[in-house]
């Protein structure tokens, strides 16, 4: 019986901001919280900053560096 292929599900890791998740997509929290997403691609917020959480909304663009 031959098996179908299933081409695997790209996740992108970024240095500076969200990971990026080919979608469709559920993401289920901590808390046991489902959210869905049917879009192509999926950002997911890594730093927690996000309104949206666990989806990103850019808030991480907004946090000034001291690299003083």
């Amino acid at each position: 019986m031959p098996t179908e292929r299933v081409d695997p599900t790209r996740v992108t890791i970024t240095s500076e901001g969200p990971i990026l998740v080919d979608g469709p997509v559920e993401l289920v929290g901590a808390d046991g919280t489902t959210v869905r997403s049917d879009r192509f691609r999926v950002a997911v917020c890594t730093c927690r900053r996000s309104k949206v959480y666990p989806l990103c909304d850019t808030s991480h663009r907004k946090r000034v560096r001291d690299d003083g």
